[in-house]
């Protein structure tokens, strides 16, 4: 092959090499970005059960409401209220379990460095 022929077959492979190069190294970091990831990032649960003090029934004063106007029949106001309280220390429903009458609920949050506790 001549140097003109040559110069496309040469153009190409070095592409394929660049691509195939940046396809490698791309992955190679996804991965250890996923371990580090999975090294800083730890959870912590807590599970809540026990009897139910939650005021399901319905009221008129707006101010035991989160939402006054609208058709809801019962507003768990009591619940709401801890719930708030989990929630303003970082911590995530993610199940709620049991019967209705005696609900568990599961909460999970990432844990946070020893250093800052």
């Amino acid at each position: 092959m001549n140097a003109r022929k040559r110069a496309p077959f040469v153009a190409i492979t070095v592409c394929v090499a660049v691509i195939a190069i940046v396809v490698v190294k791309t992955m190679g970091q996804d991965e250890a970005s996923r371990s580090d990831r999975s090294i800083v990032e730890q959870w912590e649960y807590l599970a809540v059960a026990g009897p139910s003090t939650s005021n399901l029934t319905a009221t008129g004063n707006p101010r035991m409401r989160k939402e006054p106007n609208v058709p809801f029949g019962r507003e768990a106001f009591v619940l709401e209220q801890h719930l708030d309280k989990l929630g303003a220390n970082g911590w995530e429903l993610i199940a709620v379990a049991g019967p209705p009458t005696d609900p568990a609920y599961y909460f999970k949050r990432r844990k946070q460095a020893e250093a800052s506790r």
